[in-house]
């Protein structure tokens, strides 16, 4: 006689330990790749490489929404605004009579009153947290506009408020809103900094000296491990180094050398 023997069916045990616990044993974690879909992936990343129009596509895809990213484009176009609105001034100070000798332009200011310093670290703040108006100008003209002892004062409250400002926003946004504001080649140069132990010196060196972009490194140095306490003891004892020979020496030079 022969005897057949058949397969023993063996019950999974998953199903019966959780019904007698009433726990389920899945997990929340994405199915493992298996080779299949591993390969087929491979395949379809394969394809999309060696096809010009697929990865041209999504080259144009990126690009289109990035361009239409209006933060970006306001980035952008926020110099040619600022350029606008200081040929339009300087035009109505001519036209007015005000910057025709630096007596009557410091007259102007001091008819504002107190809306003459008020205005001047309103737009100051602003262009360090967005660059509408080069920072670097509003410096020039604070001593210009104000005197030497006041106008260094007044760029050193709006200055160290934007800073601050900017290191509180890269904090809480992050790097995300810092590449949509400045160009990707820029944020990555100095994001090398941010690699080096040496990072605090480095940007303490920065902030005392005007050869960096000192809005940018703010917002750089938001998205470290600096502490608050580090970061506004560097603006408070570095950044005056800086206006007062960036602020102070370019202005002495320009009105040494204007027919005023």
């Amino acid at each position: 006689m022969s005897t057949t023997t058949q397969p023993i069916q063996l019950t999974p045990l998953a199903p019966t330990i959780s019904t007698l616990t009433g726990r389920s044993t899945t997990t929340d974690r994405a199915p493992a790749r298996t080779p299949a879909t591993a390969a087929a992936a491979s395949a379809a990343a394969s394809a999309a490489a060696s096809d010009p129009a697929t990865a041209a596509a999504t080259a144009g895809a990126r690009t289109g929404a990035s361009t239409r990213d209006p933060v970006r484009i306001a980035a952008r176009l926020s110099p040619l605004l600022g350029l606008g609105i200081s040929i339009a001034l300087v035009w109505w100070g001519l036209q007015t009579g005000v910057l025709q000798s630096l007596e009557n332009l410091q007259a102007f200011i001091t008819s504002l009153g107190a809306w003459g310093p008020v205005a001047f670290l309103i737009a100051s703040t602003a262009s360090v947290i967005f660059p509408i108006v080069p920072g670097g100008l509003l410096v020039i003209a604070g001593p210009v506009l104000f005197g030497p002892v006041e106008g260094t004062v007044y760029n050193f409250v709006a200055v160290s408020t934007g800073s601050l400002l900017n290191f509180l926003i890269a904090r809480h946004v992050g790097l995300a809103l810092i590449e949509r504001i400045f160009p990707a080649k820029t944020v990555e140069k100095f994001l090398g900094w941010t690699r080096s132990n040496h990072f605090t010196r480095a940007f303490a060196l920065a902030i005392a000296l005007p050869v960096a972009p000192d809005d940018l490194l703010c917002y750089i140095a938001g998205t470290t491990r600096m502490r608050w306490r580090t970061f506004v003891l560097i603006i408070l004892l570095c950044k005056p180094w800086a206006l007062i020979a960036y602020g102070l020496g370019v202005s002495a030079l320009i009105l040494q050398y204007l027919p005023w």
